[in-house]
């Protein structure tokens, strides 16, 4: 049976195209070598399991050391009893090394008579024992939180100075995010912020995105086992759309190849993975789902909100910045900013936002619809003006994010107007003061630009025609609309203020602004 495209879970090499899983981690040996204890951090499904459950099967294979990965997980049900944590979890240890190591590498017994010592006490006994230094690596663990994770992190700092003889020789933490981002209080709300109580650490690293060479190199595993050719346009644009995130190209992939294009003989196009990129937002897989959630934590809104706005961050801590990169929802970018991390992640963000708002949307006829199933767009604006004039100010209410509740609502209209028939596109950036939007309805290609007229603010829109003049350029089409959202305090009631006019620019664009 040929190989997968691995979506859920560590691969294997017999199951699943992979690439080698230690390669994005170059350093790891040296770190071994030197008897440190470290932190491995990197977003979900980046290939952390897989690559350390690889380096810990090869150390063990050189014969150089007793190497395996374990998890605390379990733990995690136990985060205000430590007692019963380390209970849990030196049973989950002993389960993993009874499979992952050779009889004469396992320990013979854990040590469970002292509370808060035996994750301690059991290690130290079997690296005595041991006939190889003991290499460990410790999984999930910033699924442990409070008096538990305080203590686990104690006991593995009271051991250190005895390794390599009495303690395992090196040592790692393998989680979403750094020893500072751990949290230590009931329902996550402080953190630790400091290395302490695991200042052992030498360093910390975090695991790549693949680049554009190891992204056409596995798709290339698939072709040469099935015959099956990714264009090298597809490769490109897979990588273009995830910037090498490593689940998000095996999913693309695996749309591609086991749902949409099962004949082998039909080589996968750009076209394919576009459309595999609008299912596989639409379906809001658990990967994506996850990232959303995070959407409603203070630390992570305070960013995400002027983000979709266009505004300045503000005074926002580095530390809750780098939580953001850690986490792989947003990256520096070359030209320096904070951005989100890939197109697909910046497709979700606000489409995920706009459910409530959708929710709450009245049944919409839609009459900008012609008898051919064309899209009408003067048809549309006179259906978005009815609407907005009915139920815009109430909608504003559904969303948290109240920079942007006029986008989200006007988002949540546009998506019922291009369900099952066309595509929403955005635009956003910090320091940009504005959204842009591509509608494609069949042959219709609607450029759009959404500007906020702010407290002691000038009326934005002679910068909204320039901007959105450069975006139609860009888009290829020569007409647009530019809604200014009237946020001041003293705006005139929405009866009144909801006006539309056109502008002809001097490069002969057509452009209706819409002030709501």
């Amino acid at each position: 049976m040929p190989r997968w495209f691995n979506t859920a879970g560590p691969c294997r090499a017999d199951k699943h195209y992979m690439l080698s899983a230690t390669s994005r981690l170059p350093d790891l040996e040296t770190l071994i070598e030197q008897e440190s204890y470290f932190v491995l951090h990197a977003p979900r499904q980046t290939g952390k399991t897989t690559a350390m459950l690889a380096l810990a099967k090869q150390l063990t294979a050189s014969g150089r050391y007793a190497a395996v990965m374990v998890s605390v997980e379990v733990g995690s049900a136990f985060n205000n009893d430590p007692a019963a944590a380390e209970l849990a979890i030196l049973g989950a240890w002993r389960d993993a090394i009874s499979i992952r190591l050779p009889q004469d590498l396992q320990p013979n017994a854990w040590v469970y008579e002292e509370p808060g010592q035996r994750i301690r006490a059991s290690l130290q006994a079997w690296a005595k024992v041991s006939p190889r230094p003991l290499v460990i690596f410790i999984d999930e663990i910033d699924s442990l939180q409070n008096e538990t994770l305080i203590s686990v992190l104690r006991q593995l700092r009271d051991g250190y100075p005895s390794r390599p003889e009495n303690f395992p020789s090196s040592l790692a933490l393998i989680g979403l995010r750094d020893v500072r981002d751990y949290k230590v209080a009931a329902g996550g709300s402080d953190r630790l912020n400091t290395a302490s109580p695991f200042n052992i650490k030498v360093t910390s690293i975090t695991l790549r995105n693949f680049n554009q060479e190891e992204v056409a190199e596995l798709y290339q595993q698939h072709t040469q086992e099935t015959g099956q050719i990714f264009t090298s346009q597809a490769t490109a644009t897979a990588f273009d759309l995830t910037q090498g995130q490593p689940w998000l190209v095996n999913a693309l992939a695996k749309e591609v190849v086991e749902k949409m294009v099962k004949d082998r003989t039909v080589p996968m196009t750009e076209a394919h993975i576009l459309q595999a990129k609008e299912i596989l937002i639409a379906r809001q897989d658990t990967h994506l789902d996850s990232l959303a959630e995070r959407l409603r934590e203070p630390r992570i809104k305070n960013i995400i909100e002027p983000m979709l706005a266009g505004l300045e961050l503000g005074d926002i801590p580095n530390d809750d910045i780098q939580f953001l990169i850690d986490l792989g929802l947003c990256k520096m970018h070359p030209l320096g900013g904070l951005t989100i991390a890939n197109p697909i992640y910046r497709e979700v963000l606000p489409r995920v936002l706009t459910v409530t708002p959708m929710a709450s949307l009245p049944t919409i006829s839609p009459t900008w619809l012609t008898a051919t199933g064309e899209l009408n767009i003067d048809a549309l604006l006179a259906a978005f003006i009815k609407f907005w004039r009915q139920h815009g100010e109430p909608l504003l209410g559904t969303t948290g994010y109240h920079e942007i509740a006029p986008h989200l609502v006007l988002m949540a209209f546009l998506h019922r107007v291009v369900n099952g028939g066309g595509t929403l596109e955005r635009e956003y950036a910090i320091g940009s003061d504005r959204m842009d939007l591509c509608l494609r309805y069949r042959s219709v290609i609607l450029g759009i630009e959404l500007k906020v007229w702010r407290e002691k603010k000038r009326d934005p829109q002679a910068d909204g025609i320039e901007q959105l003049e450069s975006y139609l350029a860009r888009l290829g089409v020569d007409f647009g609309w530019l809604f200014v959202f009237d946020r001041r305090s003293n705006a005139l009631p929405i009866e009144e203020r909801l006006l539309t006019e056109v502008v002809v620019t001097q490069n002969q664009r057509t452009i209706t602004v819409i002030r709501a």
